[in-house]
């Protein structure tokens, strides 16, 4: 891997060349009457490798391609979600989406449960603490052919990796997603005017300001810190009863020390954690490689726990 946090991190999106993947894409129905894109690679397989992508992240976003490809190869079956205003399609709510939406993710379970004998969840970044917080909660029960998951480079702490990602070091990162954020909130309040007021933009200069104009009230939350403190998965880890594995690179620009939590893992038999070195933030860049260095263990540690 390359060893730099930050060329890491941008090496991929910058330099690393993929086929788009020949998706067939499928129309989730949710609970609240609106709809998930899931662009799915099936192949007939009886496992099904479900991914989660990042902030403002895709279907097609460089780390879901490569982790889809080599798990296909590997006899899994895959489904990437699109989260609400992600696909190219606007919703029918005024909703988006967060890094706490566990019911968005368990209808797409729910979706495809029926058709296969064993399901693993992958998240990246935002969908890691996803993957994780559904996988330590106990308001519902997981599926039962849901044999395991892994939650990469991923903020376990949304408090302190809000606050970490407006640090100057950050400041490209952070101004890239506001940029695309603002965008669906400007396409949200064409949509609802009564409920989003995309003039309250000008306001925003950080994450946390978005959060906590936009991300918290549209989702019923009081504000920026109501939603991180509910939704972070940290508080979740030690419920989590199925083998899940957490990969958080140390110089992840991204990631404070709280979002290496080493002693939730410790006091958890299901739950571990690897802390390479280098890594960046969703990079574990292996140039001249077809596949990196995360989704060769994403694929071993996901073959490992299959009964298939």
């Amino acid at each position: 891997m390359l060893r730099n946090g930050h060329l890491n991190t941008i090496y991929p999106t910058l330099f690393r060349r993929q086929k788009s993947p020949a998706y067939e894409r499928v129309r989730v129905t949710t609970l609240d009457d609106d709809f998930l894109h899931v662009d799915c690679i099936l192949q007939n397989h009886k496992r099904l490798a479900i991914l989660c992508h990042g902030l403002e992240g895709t279907s097609l976003s460089k780390y879901i391609i490569g982790t889809g490809d080599i798990l296909s190869q590997q006899g899994w079956d895959i489904a990437a979600i699109n989260y609400r205003g992600c696909s190219g399609e606007q919703n029918l709510n005024p909703i988006l989406y967060h890094s706490g939406a566990t019911e968005d993710l368990h209808d797409v379970v729910q979706w495809f449960a029926g058709d296969y004998d064993e399901i693993s969840l992958v998240g990246f970044s935002l969908g890691g603490n996803l993957v994780l917080k559904y996988c330590g909660e106990k308001k519902r029960s997981l599926s039962d052919n849901i044999r395991s998951a892994i939650a990469l480079s991923v903020p376990v702490d949304l408090a302190e990796g809000s606050q970490t990602i407006s640090q100057l070091k950050n400041y490209i990162y952070q101004k890239k997603f506001l940029i695309s954020l603002s965008k669906k909130v400007i396409a949200k309040s064409k949509q609802f005017p009564d409920i989003v007021d995309a003039s309250l933009l000008r306001k925003i200069r950080t994450l946390y300001d978005f959060d906590d104009v936009y991300t918290s009230k549209l989702h019923g939350f009081e504000d920026a810190e109501d939603y991180y403190k509910i939704s972070s998965s940290k508080q979740f880890l030690r419920h989590i009863d199925i083998p899940a594995l957490i990969i958080n690179a140390l110089d992840d620009p991204f990631l404070p020390e709280a979002c290496y939590p080493y002693h939730e893992v410790k006091g958890n038999k299901s739950l571990s954690m690897i802390t390479p070195s280098y890594g960046g933030h969703v990079g574990f860049t292996t140039p001249g490689e077809a596949h990196y260095w995360d989704e060769v263990v994403v694929s071993n540690f996901l073959g490992k726990h299959s009964h298939l």
